[in-house]
């Protein structure tokens, strides 16, 4: 049965791919709605909002800009929602975004090494995104993204920033406190703090989780998916509750910290939006300007790679083999994989790179709700082991879940509260980190939290994962170390010199410590 007026039935919808869902949409759906033109309905959600849209050529959004349907003179379109994410080379490069509630001409970037002389002007481009209307359900939304792209930077400094367009200038006295700052990544080695969290959502959750990433004060954050709930449904299609309005308060609400904290996202199963593109990826193509990954020019932009001091960073989109949330399974043909290894094997020969950090959205190793998913362990596993990855973070289950490491799917050393442990050595350590602000999850079969200053005793734990035809394997697992049912981030301390390490601890949203161990190569 339908819900009315809303999108692709139940029951169907989850019979279809991303592909196939948004034939359905464009070819069934649409040509029976009225559509409604509602630019400045994000102004009511906000400040204003509405977009520009941006897709794979040939699919429902492209980087070309639409043809604005809601105008107003530039002196009043307030820029909001500014993030900011590395380009390719974070020493060098960082791309500017932000979104505007209607169409503008002509905007761009100031940009200097001081507050009072932004004297360099980079050019940005609009990209617009347009939502049809559901009759009954919500208007038309149009959104506008502005995105601009700055090289040529020295490495290791603070520069100021301000955003502007046509009859909007950032330097004018009026606008002058809206002026913000980024540091590039240093040239060589040094100490450095990032932090991570999947699942964040809208809301004072979400907010104070955000709160404590500043407190934190990191060189750049890492979300591991699912990351507005734009989409509430998450199963991969748009049978109900697709607000993309959602956006526009989940920018507004992260400016604070994304102005100045790059903000590097991967690729969720809420994330997957039918709406704009055969493979669900037009409206992320749009809101989020990312390193690009070279392995498919139109492959997934939730999957990349960038280097900061002496760590190097892997985001993978688990879309892509997820067999939990089929939708996307295949997607990239294997070509992710293949770029996966490449590029962990390419990492490891680098001089300087002492660890490699890999992020993406399902669970290779969790016991909570959605617990491990075997596409994951099946296509992702092997390669960590081959290349000997030092940490691993996830979201999906909305919990803090840390395992010991693991090595051959075992345990290879146990890792208590306050251990270490070695990759080369003992085998890998899994953090699910999805207590990012979404509604929490827990821990099933009357399975207790564990965590630092609450430890209880160490027992094997029932639990399953995702089979190829979606069923569930079950599992008896001695590698689930660390539980904590509670909002909470991951704060990472990078150290270089002669004994390098990973200083990795977990916070609840109170800033109280609830997990911490270190990871070290060799020693």
């Amino acid at each position: 049965m339908e819900t009315p007026d809303v999108g692709i039935p139940r029951p169907l919808a989850e019979r279809l791919s991303m592909a196939e869902q948004y034939e359905y949409l464009r070819t069934r759906v649409l040509p029976r709605r009225t559509l409604v033109t509602a630019g400045a309905l994000a102004g009511g959600l906000l400040t204003g909002c509405a977009a520009t849209s941006a897709g794979k050529p040939g699919a429902a959004g492209t980087r070309a800009p639409a043809s604005a349907t809601s105008k107003a003179p530039g002196s009043v379109v307030r820029p909001f929602g500014r993030h900011l994410a590395f380009g390719g080379d974070p020493r060098t490069q960082m791309r500017i975004s932000w979104q505007v509630p209607f169409a503008v001409k002509r905007p761009y970037v100031r940009i200097g090494l001081r507050p009072d002389d932004l004297g360099r002007r980079v050019p940005a481009e609009v990209r617009a995104l347009h939502t049809p209307g559901v009759q009954g359900v919500r208007p038309a939304l149009e959104q506008y993204y502005v995105h601009a792209a700055v090289d040529g930077l020295a490495p290791g400094t603070t520069y100021y920033y301000g955003v502007g367009h046509e009859g909007w200038e950032p330097t004018a006295a009026a606008h002058r406190p809206a002026i913000a700052s980024f540091r590039t990544a240093p040239a060589r080695p040094e100490r450095f703090v990032f932090t991570a969290f999947g699942d964040q959502g809208v809301g004072r959750a979400a907010h104070a989780s955000d709160d404590l990433v500043l407190r934190q004060k990191p060189a750049f954050h890492l979300h591991a998916g699912d990351i507005c709930y734009a989409d509430v449904n998450g199963t991969g299609h748009e049978s109900d509750g697709y607000d993309p309005g959602f956006w526009d308060l989940f920018l507004k609400q992260n400016e604070p910290v994304a102005r100045s904290v790059p903000w590097m996202v991967t690729t969720g199963n809420h994330d997957m939006e039918a709406w704009y593109s055969p493979d669900g990826y037009g409206g992320q193509l749009a809101r989020f300007s990312l390193p690009e990954t070279g392995f498919d020019p139109h492959g997934t932009p939730g999957a990349y790679a960038f280097t900061h001091g002496n760590a190097a960073f892997v985001a993978l989109d688990a879309n892509d083999v997820s067999y939990e949330i089929p939708a996307n399974l295949g997607l990239s043909g294997g070509r992710q994989t293949a770029w996966l290894d490449r590029t962990l094997r390419r990492l490891r020969a680098t001089k300087g790179i002492d660890f490699v950090v890999v992020f993406f959205h399902h669970c290779a190793y969790s016991t909570s709700q959605h617990a491990s998913d075997g596409g994951v362990r099946r296509e992702w596993l092997p390669l960590f082991a081959k290349h000997q990855v030092d940490l691993v973070i996830n979201g999906h289950n909305h919990v803090y879940e840390r395992t010991d490491a693991i090595k051959a799917g075992k345990v290879g050393r146990a890792v208590p509260a306050g251990g270490s442990t070695d990759p080369t050595r003992d085998g890998i350590v899994y953090v699910t980190a999805g207590g990012g602000g979404r509604d929490l999850y827990g821990f099933p079969n009357g399975v207790k939290d564990s965590y630092e200053g609450h430890v209880t005793r160490h027992e094997a734990v029932e639990s399953f994962a995702w089979t190829k035809d979606k069923d569930r394997t079950p599992e008896t697992v001695e590698w689930s170390r660390v539980r904590y049912t509670g909002f909470s981030l991951l704060s990472v301390e990078v150290r270089a010199g002669a004994s390098p390490r990973l200083a990795v601890s977990a916070l609840g949203q109170d800033g109280r410590r609830i997990d911490h161990f270190e990871v070290r190569r060799g020693g």
